[in-house]
């Protein structure tokens, strides 16, 4: 099992008012947002964020030349802490389990899920073995697991380029989530990909491809209750729920051309939803891709990003190598949302 790669954001200038007046075509939307960087090492790739329970620490897939890891870092300033693994497998799926680390490994010799503690430290325990193609796995309480199992023809990225964004791409895939329970059952829940749980451990939101199009989707942990959440000629993917489970924050091409002048091939950023589906708003403005959306319990956003680095940040951080590639930015939902509230 190995990754399907995908990344980023940044920017300054532009105020959250001005950004939802932007999005309501109240006014010239800039190449700017309220975006802030928070990791950048020379020469370095930080991706795919997951902040911890108690919104203590950061999980990141970290890149410095032919060299990769799943890292903890802590979330005040991103400042790097240790690795917690460099399986290879676990770059496809890796995941906080209270204060541990739940990742996938083949280690001995056939896929399996394993839960290490995420100061690198400690026994290494296996929670349950696999079969066949699966990836996005999440632990549950009760020891069962919520997974994409990849039936066929799904396109797999088996190196570690920053070029490789689009992680969700399942051309020809054929893939669905499961449950797979602690006695090694499965249930199929429904077509799909990139399934991510709700904080109460009630409820699913997922990817499902349509045509050329790829729209969210919701339903309860037992695949009952299916609702779909966007639509339109776009791709939307890697969803995340925030803490209360009022709102979904996921990575979309749905803004290209309306003011960068990008494809919606290319133009990624940030989006939020409501879980009844309505008040659907824009999180982030910049020609870059943005994607991999984290939130903690308050609502700040991280996600990974592309964007340039301003000269005077390079200078503050004392980089002074290639600042290109990948970091760690942050927004904050509830802000973006009030602004929203205000303008209606």
């Amino acid at each position: 099992m190995y990754p399907y790669i995908m990344f980023g954001l940044l920017s300054f200038g532009l105020s959250p008012m001005a950004q939802a007046a932007a999005l309501f075509g109240h006014q010239e939307v800039k190449e700017s947002d309220s975006a802030l960087l928070l990791t950048l090492a020379d020469k370095e790739n930080e991706m795919y964020p997951k902040v911890s329970p108690d919104g203590k620490y950061l999980l990141t897939l970290t890149m410095q030349g032919n060299e990769a890891s799943i890292s903890r870092r802590a979330i005040q300033n991103g400042g790097y802490l240790n690795i917690v693994t460099d399986d290879i497998a676990s770059f496809a799926s890796f995941a906080w389990f209270d204060e541990q680390v739940t990742f996938s490994s083949s280690r001995t010799g056939m896929l399996s899920l394993w839960k290490k503690p995420a100061n690198g430290e400690g026994l290494m325990r296996r929670e349950m073995e696999l079969t066949g193609k699966l990836q996005e796995m999440t632990l549950l309480q009760d020891g069962s697991v919520i997974a994409t199992r990849i039936a066929q023809g799904f396109k797999q990225n088996h190196g570690l380029s920053s070029d490789h964004f689009n992680n969700w791409d399942m051309g020809a895939v054929h893939s669905y989530i499961v449950h797979i329970f602690p006695d090694g059952s499965e249930k199929r829940l429904s077509n799909g990909a990139g399934a991510s749980v709700s904080a109460d451990g009630q409820h699913i939101v997922f990817s499902i491809l349509m045509g050329k199009s790829q729209h969210l989707f919701m339903m309860d942990l037992d695949g009952k209750h299916l609702a779909q959440l966007t639509s339109g000629h776009v791709k939307d993917a890697q969803p995340t729920w925030s803490h209360d489970g009022k709102w979904i924050v996921f990575t979309s091409n749905r803004s290209g051309r309306l003011d960068t002048g990008v494809s919606y091939k290319n133009n990624w950023e940030l989006w939020a939803i409501s879980n009844e589906g309505t008040q659907l708003t824009r999180l982030t403005y910049n020609k870059a891709k943005d994607g991999a959306p984290s939130l903690t319990e308050d609502g700040t956003v991280y996600f990974h990003s592309d964007r340039r680095v301003a000269k005077k940040i390079l200078a503050e951080r004392e980089v002074r190598g290639s600042a290109s590639g990948f970091h760690i930015w942050t927004v904050n939902l509830p802000q973006l949302l009030e602004v929203q509230a205000s303008i209606k």
